[in-house]
C-alpha cells in the first residue's frame, strides 16, 4: 500500500515517469543488483534501469511493502517512504523489462535492498529497579549481582554496544565509592575500600544509580538510560569460631566434629594453614567448612593449638581473609606424682629443737598447674629405725615440709633415718624415699698443743711465702665437718697483715707464712696472739677460751739493703730546642739504713745528659734532636756512699717534643723529565716532605725563584698538600738537563723554607714514555800492539777449548765402562778448560 497519497504522490510518480535518463546520477542496464540504504530519510530515488529495445517498460514484484516501487516508463527504482531496520532489514525484489504487448524481454533480475541501521533506539534496562545482597568483608571485585540492558539497534554496530557505570552512590560516606560495576557485563562488586568498610552495623542499605549508554559510551550523542539498584549489606558469614575446648585423651571415635566455618561465597575450597611448624597438625576441614580433630590430644605434650582456616578459588587464590582458629586442650588427671629426686637427703644437727623445719620433699605432677588434678598431698608412711620413737618426724600435708617433733635427735643413738613419704593426687600415688643424716654439733672448741711457741728470728729480706712456724690444735667434734675444721688467725700484733696462716684440711696443722715483705726499720719485733676457731658456730652455752689461744714472738734482723727509688720509671717531656744545661728531671732514692746515696747515669749513648751525683738532678749538656731519637731512655744508678756494691736502678724516659727546625725537602724517588720534543701541556709531579713531626697533616707551598729565566720557561701549580705540578711554559726546549730553582715552604710555626735546584731532563723517550739514558764513553781506536794482543788472546782461548774438547773425546772413548761419577768429573774438567 502506498505511503504517499494525493498531490505529493502524483508529483513523485510524474517526476519518475517524465525525467530523462541523464538527469539521474546512477543508471544502467537491467541486471542483478544490491543496494545499501540507511533507514529513515523519507522518499528518494535509488536507481534507473535503462531499457533496451524492444523493451519499453519495467515491472517490479516482491517485498516492496508499499515503500519500494519502480516507474514503468522510465525504469526509476524509488522509495515513497522511510525504511525501518528494526521492522525489516532486507527487501528482496524481482525486476523485469516488458515490450509494448506486456511480454517479458529481460528478467526477472534479483534486486536486494539492505537497510542500514542508524542509532535511533535508546538502551533499556530489563528491570526498572534491581535489588541485591552483599556480605560484609566480601572479596573486592567479586560480583554479587548484575544489571542488564538491551538495545533494538543492530548489535553488529556500535549503536547497540552498551557501557555501564555508576552515576550516583547513596549514601557515600567515603571519598571513594564502596561499589564498582563492570562496564561491559554490568556485574556489581565491592570495591577495595568497600570490602574493608562495608558494615551492616554502620550502614545496612545503599542505593546506586546505574546508567547505560550505547555507542560504547564513546560519543556525547549516545543514548542513555538509568535504573536504581538497592543493595542490602548483611553480616559476614566468614567468622572465626569462639575458642574451641577439647578434653585430652578423648576415647571418642576420631575424627570428631569440633566446629564449622562458612564462606560468603559458594563453591570455595576450604583448607587449614599451620601457624606453627608442627610435625603434624591433628586437625582437618572438609569442603563444607566442618573442622575435625583427627586424633586424641595430650595436654602434657601440647596444651594449645593455633592455626588458620582459609578459602581458595579453583585457581588457588585466597578468597577470604584467613581466620585464626584457637584450640585449648583441657586437662584430665592422667599423670601420677613424680619425686623430684630419687632419694632426698637431709642433714639435721643433733641439737635441733622440736618444730624445726629440716627440709622439703619435692614432687611434681604433669597435669595442669593450679588444678585439682595436680594438687599433691604428703604423708609419712614409715620411719626406719623407729628409735628412740616412731614419730620423730612430721610432714606438712600440702607443702611437703619435714619438721621435727618435740624429741631432739642424738647422733650417738642413731646417725641415719630412712623415711617413706606417700605422695598422692586424687587418683594416683607415689612413694618418695628420704634419707636423714644426723650430724654432730659444734660443742667442742679447738685446743692448742702449746700455749706459747716461744720466738723465731727471721731476716728482713726473707722471701714472701716462706713458712716460719708450724702450729697445731685439736678439736673433739666429728672429723671432716665444719665443727672440727680449724681456722687459724693472728688476733693481735699484726695490724698490717704481714703474716698469714694456712690450714692443712687433713691434719688441721697450721703454717705461718710471710704475707708481706718485712722491714726491720719499720717493725723489728712482732708479738703475735693466734686464735683457733671453727667455721661452724658453737652451740649455745659453749664459748672459745684461752685454750684456743697461743702466743708467738717474731724477731726481725736487719739486712743491708740497696737504695730504693721513689718511682720505678720516670717519664718526662721536654722540647727538643731547650737550651743546654736546662734541668730535665729529678730522680730521688733513699737508703733503708739511712746511708747517703750517690747517682750516676748509664746508657747515655748520645751524650745529651748529665746528673748531679748528690741531688739526682738531670740536665741537658748538648742540643737535643727529636729527628735523631724521639724517645730517649737512660738508666739512673743509685748506690750507697759507704758501700758502692749496694745499688739499684731506675729508668728515665725522655719524650722530645718537636719544634719546626727542619726545612722541607724534595722527595726524589725518580728523576723528573719531559719527552723531547716538548709538545705543550705536559706536567711532572713533584713531592715534598719534612723531617719534623706532623701533628695533623703536612702542608707545603711551592713556588719558583723570581728570576726572568725561570719565570719565562717554567710554571708550578698546586696538586695537593704535599705535591705540585711542574710544567714547561713553551715547546722550545733543547735536549739537555735544566736546573729549575724551586722554593718549598712548610706550615710550621714559624714556617721554614728551602730553595732546591731541581734537575729536569728534556730527553728522547721510549714507546713506554721513559727517558733514554745516554752513557758517556770515550771513543778511541786501540793501538796496533793492543789489537795484536787482543787477537792473540782470542786465538789462544779458542785453541784451548778445541784441544780440550779433542782430548776429552779421546779419553771418553777409552773409558766408556767407567763409573758415572768419573764421567761427571771429566765434564767438570772440560768446562774448566773451556
Amino acid at each position: 500500500m502506498f505511503k504517499l497519497c494525493g498531490l505529493p504522490f502524483l508529483l513523485v510518480v510524474h517526476s519518475a515517469m517524465c525525467q530523462n535518463f541523464d538527469d539521474l546520477r546512477v543508471s544502467g542496464p537491467l541486471k542483478d543488483m544490491n543496494f545499501s540504504i540507511p533507514e529513515g530519510g523519507g522518499m528518494r530515488f535509488i536507481y534507473q534501469f535503462i531499457s533496451e529495445p524492444p523493451a519499453v517498460s519495467f515491472r517490479a514484484t516482491g517485498e516492496k511493502d508499499g515503500i519500494i516501487d519502480i516507474a514503468p516508463k522510465t525504469g526509476i527504482l524509488y522509495l515513497n517512504g522511510s525504511l525501518d531496520w528494526e521492522t525489516k532489514a532486507v527487501h528482496r525484489l524481482q525486476v523485469e523489462s516488458l515490450d509494448e504487448k506486456g511480454n517479458i524481454v529481460k528478467g526477472p533480475y534479483a534486486v536486494t535492498i539492505y537497510v542500514e541501521d542508524v542509532n535511533d533506539n535508546p538502551p533499556e534496562f530489563d528491570q526498572l529497579k534491581y535489588t541485591g545482597v552483599v556480605r560484609q568483608n566480601s572479596r573486592p571485585g567479586k560480583p554479587f549481582m548484575q544489571v542488564h540492558a538491551t538495545d533494538r539497534d543492530d548489535p553488529a554496530t556500535p549503536h547497540a554496544q552498551l557501557t555501564y557505570s555508576i552515576l550516583h552512590h547513596f549514601p557515600n560516606p567515603y571519598s571513594e565509592m564502596l561499589f564498582q560495576i563492570d562496564n561491559v557485563t554490568g556485574a556489581i562488586s565491592p570495591s577495595r575500600k568497600g570490602s574493608f568498610y562495608l558494615d551492616p552495623q554502620k550502614q545496612d542499605s545503599f542505593t546506586l544509580v546505574v546508567t547505560v549508554k550505547d555507542m560504547a559510551g564513546m560519543t556525547t550523542n549516545a543514548f542513555t538510560n538509568s535504573a536504581d539498584v538497592i543493595i542490602t549489606v548483611k553480616e559476614s558469614l566468614w567468622k572465626a569460631p569462639p575458642t574451641i575446648h577439647i578434653q585430652e585423651n578423648s576415647t571418642q571415635v576420631h575424627p570428631v566434629n569440633i566446629s564449622q566455618v562458612q564462606s560468603n561465597e559458594q563453591g570455595v575450597i576450604y583448607d587449614l594453614f599451620e601457624k606453627e611448624k608442627l610435625p603434624r597438625l591433628p586437625f582437618s576441614i572438609d569442603q563444607n567448612g566442618v573442622i575435625y580433630v583427627t586424633e586424641p590430644l595430650d595436654r602434657e605434650e601440647k596444651d594449645t593449638y593455633s592455626f588458620f582456616a582459609v578459602t581458595k578459588d579453583n585457581t588457588g587464590e585466597l578468597v577470604d581473609k584467613p581466620l585464626n582458629i584457637h584450640v585449648i586442650v583441657e586437662d584430665i588427671n592422667d599423670n601420677p606424682p613424680v619425686c623430684q629426686q630419687a632419694v632426698t637427703i637431709i642433714e639435721v644437727q643433733e641439737n635441733e629443737g622440736g618444730g624445726s623445719s629440716i627440709g622439703t620433699v619435692f614432687a611434681t605432677d604433669n597435669d595442669k598447674k593450679d588444678t585439682l588434678n595436680s594438687r599433691l598431698q604428703f604423708k609419712i608412711k614409715s620411719q626406719v629405725p623407729d628409735v628412740p620413737a616412731s614419730n620423730l618426724f612430721v610432714i606438712q600435708q600440702e607443702t611437703g615440709i619435714l619438721q621435727l617433733t618435740g624429741t631432739s635427735l642424738s647422733k650417738h643413738i642413731v646417725s641415719n633415718y630412712s623415711l617413706e613419704v606417700l605422695v598422692t593426687d586424687r587418683v594416683f600415688q607415689t612413694i618418695c624415699d628420704v634419707q636423714i643424716h644426723v650430724i654432730d654439733t659444734n660443742d667442742r672448741i679447738p685446743i692448742f698443743e702449746r700455749s706459747d711457741y716461744d720466738n723465731v728470728t727471721v731476716a728482713e729480706n726473707v722471701t714472701v711465702g716462706t713458712v716460719i712456724l708450724e702450729i697445731q690444735a685439736t678439736d673433739g667434734d666429728e672429723p671432716a665437718t665444719g665443727s672440727s675444721y680449724i681456722i687459724y688467725q693472728v688476733k693481735e700484733g699484726d695490724p698490717n697483715n704481714t703474716f698469714i696462716i694456712e690450714t692443712d684440711p687433713e691434719t688441721n696443722r697450721g703454717f705461718i707464712k710471710i704475707n708481706k715483705a718485712l722491714d726491720f726499720e719499720a717493725a723489728p719485733v712482732y708479738n703475735l696472739v693466734i686464735n683457733a676457731t671453727n667455721p661452724e658456730p658453737l652451740v649455745s652455752g659453749v664459748q672459745y677460751n684461752s685454750s684456743s689461744l697461743a702466743l708467738f714472738k717474731v724477731f726481725v734482723t736487719n739486712v743491708d739493703e740497696p737504695p730504693v727509688f721513689h718511682k720505678t720509671v720516670y717519664n718526662t717531656e721536654v722540647s727538643e730546642d731547650i737550651p743546654v744545661s736546662t734541668l730535665v728531671v729529678t730522680v730521688e732514692a733513699y737508703d733503708p739504713e739511712g746511708d747517703s746515696v750517690r747517682y750516676s747515669l748509664e746508657g747515655d749513648v748520645r751524650k745529651w745528659l748529665k746528673i748531679d751525683s748528690t741531688t739526682g738532678q738531670i740536665y741537658s749538656v748538648s742540643t737535643l734532636d727529636r729527628e735523631q731519637q724521639e724517645m730517649y731512655m737512660v738508666d739512673v744508678v743509685a748506690s750507697e756512699l759507704n758501700n758502692a756494691a749496694q745499688k739499684s736502678k731506675t729508668t728515665v724516659i725522655l719524650h722530645l717534643r718537636d719544634v719546626n727546625d727542619n726545612p722541607p725537602r724534595l722527595v726524589t724517588d725518580y728523576p723528573t723529565f719531559f719527552c723531547y720534543p716538548v709538545m705543550g701541556g705536559e706536567r711532572a709531579l713533584i713531592q715534598a716532605t719534612d723531617d719534623d713531626e706532623q701533628w695533623f697533616f703536612s702542608k707545603f707551598t711551592f713556588s719558583l725563584v723570581d728570576d726572568m729565566n725561570t719565570r719565562n720557561n717554567w710554571e708550578i701549580s698546586k696538586a695537593n698538600a704535599t705535591h705540585a705540578y711542574l710544567s714547561p711554559k713553551h715547546a722550545n726546549f733543547e735536549e739537555k738537563v735544566y736546573s729549575v730553582p724551586v722554593i718549598i715552604k712548610d706550615n710550621g710555626k714559624p714556617p721554614l723554607e728551602r730553595k732546591v735546584d731541581l734537575e729536569v731532563s728534556v730527553c728522547k723517550c721510549s714507546s713506554e714514555n721513559w727517558c733514554f739514558v745516554n752513557i758517556e764513553r770515550q771513543h778511541s781506536w786501540p793501538t796496533v800492539g793492543q789489537a795484536i794482543g787482543i787477537l792473540f788472546g782470542v786465538l789462544l782461548i779458542i785453541g784451548c777449548i778445541v784441544g780440550g774438547v779433542f782430548f776429552h773425546m779421546k779419553y771418553k772413548q777409552k773409558n766408556e765402562k767407567k763409573s758415572h761419577q768419573k764421567d761427571v768429573k771429566d765434564r767438570s774438567e772440560l768446562n774448566r778448560l773451556a
